[in-house]
């Protein structure tokens, strides 16, 4: 017998919006599982945190952090949450691990790699698995961040690595920002548009190697106005005590956020998440169903703006079924 969550979504959902940030451990438990039950309760929750039932989008300001394995990312995370706890923020990591074989759960411990107080109450790390998706981000990830978001003052969303696969980030995170270090190649894997597309902000990490970090900022910010991206933030950081650089990135942060159409982009990221789960649900012959990728985008553009990604998603199923999709 399938056994009730603890805490039912609706709940749940009702306490992210009084900003306890305690619940966050069993939101993450709700969104992982995967009985039928608890599937059910997940959807309450989301509905319940969603920009209609909110009255606007969620305050929280979600901060996708990504690059090369051993570049620093859980490092510098250590110092930002640091600085983010000085200025009386709360902040929730998500680190996004690979996928064990054996266990199918995150391979890498989140509590050795980023260190926080355990006693504190406003600071909440978990590492979620990748569950094999190439993209990079397993359902519940996203899903999470959307919901802590409600709670939190900052969710940050550490991912596994960088290529061309490992986009999908950008598609959640209201700011995204993308960790090289100097002397490593990973300048010139940038300055080839190997990585991505041009993140929100760069980050030169181990600032404490002098010339080569001078020369990465150098590259980095001529490979931008080449590109006609002068207005990326490039910020160098170093995380070896003492630290430097940390107070700079939390301002980048924050001017970037303070630039940005929270609405809009939030609205268009629901939209692209909800047409990738359906595709990767139905695959080609859903995307037929719909009349292709682009006819599915302009159904929903038409879409009431406050839907969840959930709500977003069973449209388009809703959809492909009235033009004859077989189950």
């Amino acid at each position: 017998m399938t056994r009730r969550p603890e805490l039912g979504g609706t709940e749940l959902g009702a306490r992210l919006r009084e900003r306890d940030t305690t619940v966050a451990p069993a939101v993450l438990n709700l969104l992982e599982s995967r009985s039928p039950v608890a599937r059910g309760e997940a959807e309450a929750m989301l509905q319940s945190v969603s920009p209609a039932l909110l009255g606007g989008e969620a305050g929280g300001h979600i901060i996708g952090v990504t690059g090369p394995p051993g570049v620093g990312k859980s490092s510098l995370l250590s110092q930002l949450v640091a600085a983010w706890r000085r200025r009386g923020r709360s902040v929730a990591v998500l680190t996004v691990d690979p996928t064990s074989r054996r266990s199918g759960g995150a391979l890498l411990g989140d509590r050795a790699r980023i260190d926080v107080d355990p006693a504190d109450t406003a600071v909440f790390v978990r590492s979620t698995a990748t569950s094999g998706r190439l993209g990079g981000l397993a359902g519940p990830t996203r899903a999470a961040a959307t919901a802590l978001a409600v709670a939190f003052d900052v969710v940050v969303i550490e991912t596994v690595g960088v290529g061309q696969s490992e986009t999908e980030v950008a598609d959640v995170a209201d700011t995204v920002a993308v960790v090289v270090q100097p002397a490593s190649g990973d300048v010139l894997q940038f300055l080839k548009a190997g990585i991505m597309e041009v993140p929100d902000v760069l980050v030169v990490a181990k600032a404490d190697l002098g010339g080569a970090a001078r020369r990465a900022m150098a590259d980095l910010s001529a490979a931008l106005k080449s590109l006609d991206a002068a207005q990326t933030a490039v910020v160098a950081v170093s995380s070896v005590p003492p630290p430097s650089g940390i107070d700079d990135l939390v301002e980048a942060f924050d001017a970037h956020r303070d630039s940005l159409d929270i609405s809009s982009r939030r609205l268009h990221a629901r939209r692209m998440q909800a047409l990738a789960d359906f595709a990767a649900e139905h695959g080609e012959r859903g995307l037929r169903a719909l009349g292709g990728q682009r006819a599915a985008a302009r159904y929903l553009d038409r879409q009431v703006p406050g839907l969840d990604v959930r709500a977003l998603t069973r449209a388009l199923e809703e959809r492909a079924a009235e033009q004859g999709e077989p189950d």
